[in-house]
């Protein structure tokens, strides 16, 4: 019994060795800093508008700030998880009779790794530092509105934020899975009118 386990064990490690080896060979560095770059511009971009439009903003524009951004958030992080899970056999048949939108989802589907990074890690992130900025204003919006303890309220504020974003993650995750087809379709298709 000990021994089937450890010849499977080793067989298991081979397999993973030369998966790594694979994977080694498929590093493309021209992507990575690409990726690095437009991480850059975007977050200091969206840092930027946000340190001089979120401290301006109500309790209740910071609340809506935030909230949208929580839901930008998800969003991308269905699309990313639906990009691996989907099948690329669906989209090629569909793309064989030119179905609008097939092309773009063939693409995503083969550059699968490189669409959930940027969707999951690029804008989830971003939209993840956004929504901690808006919900420092909030916080300290209601403490002053209100007299309460700006710790208590700063804790609180982020606490529910981290919640929300948390929370509908793991919903979306669930439903990326079982959807997958039917949302890299619809996002190829809303990417297909801007992408020629």
């Amino acid at each position: 019994m000990f021994f089937y386990k450890n010849s499977e064990f080793k067989n298991l490690l081979v397999q993973t060795k030369n998966k790594e080896k694979i994977r080694k060979e498929r590093v493309d560095i021209k992507w990575i800093i690409k990726i690095i770059i437009i991480t850059f511009v975007i977050s200091y971009s969206l840092s930027f508008i946000s340190q001089m439009t979120i401290p301006k903003l109500s309790i209740f524009g910071g609340i809506v700030v935030t909230l949208i951004f929580i839901f930008i958030g998800i969003l991308f992080d269905i699309v990313g998880v639906a990009v691996t899970s989907a099948d690329e056999k669906v989209f090629h048949s569909m793309n064989s009779r030119r179905v609008f939108g097939a092309k773009v989802a063939v693409k995503f589907k083969k550059n699968a790794d490189k669409v959930a990074s940027f969707c999951n890690d690029v804008i989830g992130d971003i939209c993840g530092i956004v929504s901690g900025a808006a919900s420092s204003t909030i916080a300290v919006g209601i403490a002053e509105k209100f007299g309460y303890d700006l710790l208590f309220v700063s804790l609180t504020v982020a606490a529910i934020a981290a919640s929300l974003t948390i929370g509908g993650k793991a919903v979306g995750k669930s439903f990326a899975m079982n959807k997958s087809d039917i949302i890299l379709y619809e996002f190829a298709k809303l990417v297909s009118i801007f992408y020629k």
